[in-house]
């Protein structure tokens, strides 16, 4: 139960980070922050809200049932968004208010790009020792590639490619250009995966988790 709540608290530091660094979000984040971009009254955890929402039903309908368990995804990335929001007002550097996208100078958004992107893997690798659900996207990849018989990682590939072209669509329809997209981005597709491996790997070797809640995890099983 701890290790969830770390996951949440440095996945969403992690993604204000990369934020701040404006170097490219990860694929599947884009679309939402793209959209706080341009919709001045909604913030990135409010944008992630209404995207992870709709992920959320186009999954119940995927699947043709709905469990009263599959909406603790939707919680997860309610609980993600709150503190990703409350990372963005307590730090100044993290604050698009106060440093506007691309205004920090070139060798902070270099550190934070390196620091963000080494805490955002292993943000999501402590997803991996937990039994609750993780946010829809992840959430809906296992759910959907499980259902429909495809293998989990070809599936992945998809998923990501599709969130890519979403942020693309997005980003040339509301602002006529490539924003949120960038370098960083094609640098989180390619090695996140495998530093996620790394970091898993090492808590393996080094850490014994267990349930302080035994009958409530069981029902995630």
């Amino acid at each position: 139960e701890l290790i969830y709540v770390l996951a949440v608290v440095i996945l969403s530091f992690a993604t204000a980070m990369l934020a701040a660094a404006d170097m490219g979000m990860s694929m599947v984040v884009a679309p939402a922050y793209i959209v706080s971009l341009k919709v001045e009254f909604l913030t990135f955890g409010q944008a992630e809200y209404i995207v992870q929402g709709m992920l959320f039903v186009l999954f119940c309908i995927l699947m043709r049932r709905v469990r009263v368990l599959y909406f603790f995804a939707f919680v997860s990335g309610l609980f993600y968004g709150a503190v990703l929001d409350f990372w963005r007002m307590v730090i100044p550097h993290f604050n698009p208010e106060l440093f506007a996208p691309g205004t920090l100078p070139v060798s902070v958004r270099i550190l934070y790009f390196v620091v963000g992107f080494l805490l955002n893997s292993l943000g999501v690798s402590l997803y991996f020792k937990t039994y609750f659900y993780p946010q829809v996207y992840e959430f809906f990849v296992k759910g959907i590639s499980g259902h429909f018989g495809v293998a989990l990682p070809k599936f992945k590939i998809g998923f990501d490619m599709s969130c890519l072209v979403i942020a693309v669509v997005f980003s040339l329809s509301l602002f006529k250009g490539i924003v949120g997209i960038g370098v960083g981005t094609v640098v989180l597709a390619f090695l996140n995966g495998p530093l996620i491996g790394f970091f898993g790997q090492w808590m393996d070797r080094r850490l014994d988790t267990w349930s302080r809640w035994v009958k409530f995890s069981e029902k995630f099983d």
